[in-house]
């Protein structure tokens, strides 16, 4: 037997305000499209923008169903919006954040089982790693530089080869 271990590094900052002027700007988008969330059931609103390679800036947010699973996440959004428009472009920065109707808004989230699954595949197709921001309504933020090291041991494209 041999023990493995994985573990990563990402930045955390106190605020908003200690980000770098490009990345306080995503994150403020990202907290403006939380209003545009269809969210009615869970209440809880996210918004999702990227900055591409070629500098376009797509935005998404949450849209449930009453049929269950059919919703989307954010981040699913951005991700279909960006294949869709610019096919071969690269996502340099995502930046999530959200609005709990029902509790506070203070704290980083990280991206669910299914939307780490799909940026794993988007940062495999474009063989280029996306860059995390995620942040609240107000509170800590943190950075991660890869989205696929939310992952470890993913099922990938060559599993299927």
């Amino acid at each position: 037997m041999h023990k493995q271990e994985y573990h990563f590094d990402y930045e955390e900052y106190a605020s908003i305000d200690d980000l770098t002027e490009d990345d306080k700007w995503l994150l403020d988008e990202a907290r403006e499209v939380t209003q545009h969330a269809y969210a009615p059931y869970s209440r809880f609103q996210v918004g999702a923008v990227a900055k591409l390679k070629n500098g376009e800036i797509i935005a998404g947010s949450n849209q449930e169903n009453a049929s269950f699973p059919a919703g989307l996440c954010a981040e699913r959004v951005v991700l279909a919006s960006v294949s869709s428009l610019y096919p071969k472009v690269p996502i340099e920065s995502m930046a999530i954040s959200y609005f709990n109707n029902n509790g506070e808004s203070n704290h980083p989230i990280t991206p669910c089982g299914i939307c780490r699954q799909a940026l794993q595949e988007f940062t495999h197709k474009t063989n280029t790693p996306i860059r995390l921001i995620l942040g609240g309504m107000h509170g800590k933020v943190y950075i991660i530089p890869n989205s696929t090291m939310l992952l470890p041991l993913s099922f990938t494209s060559k599993d299927l080869q």
